[in-house]
């Protein structure tokens, strides 16, 4: 049965995988980070002890390290329950509370006409590789043979010829009994204008046969033998089947590699694929002649967290690696890193294997350099800081970069890495000032001496360490477990108020487990030791409970109120930690004490009950009083053994 396109991303959307796996297995609380939804347990798979078995709700895959079973809430089902795979739809549907779909003739017939193309690209790739073997394919073989390619490599990677001549596979596969229309969509014709017969595409080229994550052969890149061809490379044309932006060279055997501990290494061409894999770094891909993008990112790290860069020593790679920073910083994050390996000028890949061996690679692998260097190294490379203006420059080009960093602990990282490396080279800067103001006679150290620290190259004083820019505010703990504790005691408000609580993201553990009983109806007991907690602080025992629990649009009203705060206190603190990445060394005690009361004045404005003890109205002793109550009562506990 073919079921309608998005209809299987809208079932995995609405279903984390955690809580389909979750019946199955005990989660390690430990190991387990459930406010990012990274799940650890012994695999149900095979018997073990040690959780290995790894599942993420954002990417919505589970892994296990030691068997490597692998795949989906459907794979899940259907491999631990022997399930079909329409039985294992109807559950997960089910689960989503969503009607699996009658049967659509529309989308089957889109389902066979694909079909048809793929039968067109298999085609296409039986007869390449049968031209290989001709006398006209001689140059293609000497070509090969000089790139060291053997015939074990050439089977493996499916490489063929595509003869010089105009319409040479297009007669072939009309033959074949193929209509002249699929061949021309499938991309391995072009249609002129003016109604004349089509001619094939690629003439005169070594194939390289592109296949995607599932091994569908969805088009191919073609390397002119010819000096003066227009193009040295040429892919296949944008199709029903093919995008060069969607799509990886060795994608699939890739994902395998990595799956059983190969790093995934991402380098420029085909020929630079060949060669990592035959030199054992078989978790090789290339982007099909062009700049990464956003689509090829976000397969990267479907494969992996961290894949490596690989970058050409000259100019080209170094240009490559710089437009990579800008695409990559929005997304970046936990989970969605990126790291770079720089290769010595005027070599690439397979240079480098065949003169120094896989030694010199992982060598170079080794060296491999996190993200924020390269935006360093950017922004700073061939640059002279000798005036306060050049400096100003350079401290906004870099805030401005950091502040595309939608990941809120990320983007403090960032900050906290570029003011260390701002301090190192503004402070031995100033050091060599000082040393040769020392070499011109001035005893004692003078300004330098007397101004010692104020280069950035010792720690700050004391009263910058406890300012408003380094220490975390504990009124947001506060704030959410009086939100949380609320919907505790009455999870009739949870659906008004959901889609801002999804938003919320605990960084506790537990109280994120109780979210997540919150917001999906369930009980845990991570998120009933949370709610324990809650009753217990002593700082929410002051808090109000709600003015009449039946008055929903009160208690809506409060819990918004509460809400508005939290987020106001975490936009105010995102913005304090982007400022502290300005402030390097001995602080300015004059912009210390303007944030200090600034920021003093945000809390009173926060907290009028500082001033007035009325919270929108309630009665506080009175609701004290609710509150006691509804603890007494012990709603949400689990039931007594």
């Amino acid at each position: 049965m073919s079921l309608p396109p998005g209809f299987l991303d809208e079932l995995r959307n609405r279903v984390p995988i955690s809580r389909v796996i979750g019946r199955r297995v005990v989660w390690d609380q430990r190991k387990s980070n459930q406010a990012r939804g990274d799940w650890w347990a012994p695999c149900p798979f095979h018997q073990e002890k040690s959780a290995s078995f790894h599942c993420d709700d954002q990417k919505g895959f589970y892994y296990c390290f030691g068997c490597q079973a692998k795949g989906d809430a459907l794979t899940f089902l259907r491999e631990l329950d022997g399930l079909d795979f329409m039985d294992a739809v109807k559950v997960l549907a089910n689960e989503a509370g969503l009607a699996v779909p009658e049967a659509d003739p529309r989308a089957r017939e889109r389902t066979d006409h694909r079909s048809k193309l793929f039968e067109v690209t298999e085609a296409a790739n039986r007869w390449y590789r049968m031209q290989l073997q001709t006398a006209q394919a001689a140059e293609a073989r000497d070509y090969l043979a000089r790139r060291g390619l053997d015939a074990a490599a050439i089977e493996r990677f499916e490489i063929g010829f595509a003869p010089d001549q105009r319409t040479a596979l297009t007669a072939h596969l009309r033959e074949k009994g193929i209509p002249e229309a699929l061949i021309v969509e499938s991309g391995m014709s072009i249609q002129p204008e003016g109604g004349r017969p089509p001619y094939d595409r690629f003439r005169g080229r070594i194939m390289f046969p592109i296949r995607d994550l599932r091994d569908k052969l969805v088009g191919f890149g073609g390397r002119a033998l010819a000096a003066d061809a227009q193009a040295k490379y040429l892919n296949s044309t944008q199709n029903p089947l093919f995008d060069k932006g969607r799509n990886l060279y060795n994608g699939g055997p890739a994902r395998s590699a990595v799956a059983k501990g190969a790093p995934l290494l991402v380098a420029e061409g085909y020929m630079d694929v060949i060669a990592l894999e035959r030199a054992g770094f078989q978790g090789a891909v290339a982007p099909l002649g062009t700049a990464i993008t956003e689509d090829q990112l976000q397969m990267l790290w479907r494969i992996t967290p961290e894949p490596v860069i690989m970058l050409d020593g000259d100019k080209a790679g170094q240009a490559a690696a710089m437009r990579l920073i800008d695409l990559a910083l929005p997304m970046t994050g936990p989970g969605q890193a990126l790291r770079f390996a720089v290769l010595p000028p005027g070599q690439d890949p397979d240079d480098l294997i065949r003169a120094q061996g896989p030694g010199a690679m992982t060598e170079v692998l080794a060296q491999a350099r996190p993200l924020v260097d390269l935006l360093w190294q950017r922004e700073t490379e061939g640059k002279v800081f000798d005036s306060p203006e050049r400096r100003a420059a350079l401290d906004q080009a870099l805030r401005q970069a950091i502040a595309r960093i939608a990941d809120e602990s990320t983007r403090a990282h960032y900050a906290a890495v570029i003011r260390d490396k701002r301090s190192e080279l503004f402070g031995a800067a100033r050091a060599a000032k000082g040393d040769r103001a020392g070499q011109g006679g001035r005893k004692g150290g003078g300004w330098q001496g007397d101004r010692k620290g104020r280069s950035g190259s010792e720690p700050a004083l004391a009263q910058t360490r406890a300012s408003v820019f380094v220490s975390r505010d504990a009124g947001e703990a506060i704030l959410e477990g009086e939100i949380l504790l609320r919907c505790g005691m009455a999870p009739t408000l949870v659906e008004r108020i959901e889609a801002r609580l999804e938003r919320m993201m605990p960084a506790d553990p537990d109280r994120a487990a109780l979210l997540h009983d919150l917001l999906a109806g369930s009980r845990s007991e991570a998120g009933a030791r949370a709610l324990d907690s809650l009753r217990a602080d002593a700082h929410l025992g002051l808090i109000p409970a709600m003015v009449d629990p039946e008055d929903l649009e009160k208690s809506e009203a409060i819990l918004n109120h509460t809400l508005d705060r939290l987020d106001a206190r975490r936009a105010a603190r995102t913005e304090l930690v982007r400022a502290e990445a300005e402030i390097t060394g001995e602080a300015d005690e004059g912009l210390t004490w303007r944030v200090t009361q600034i920021t003093r004045a945000r809390q009173r404005a926060e907290h009028p009950e500082m001033e007035d003890s009325s919270d929108l109205g309630e009665d506080r002793d009175e609701l004290s009083a609710q509150l006691n109550a509804f603890v007494a009562a012990e709603i949400w506990r689990k039931g007594r053994k």
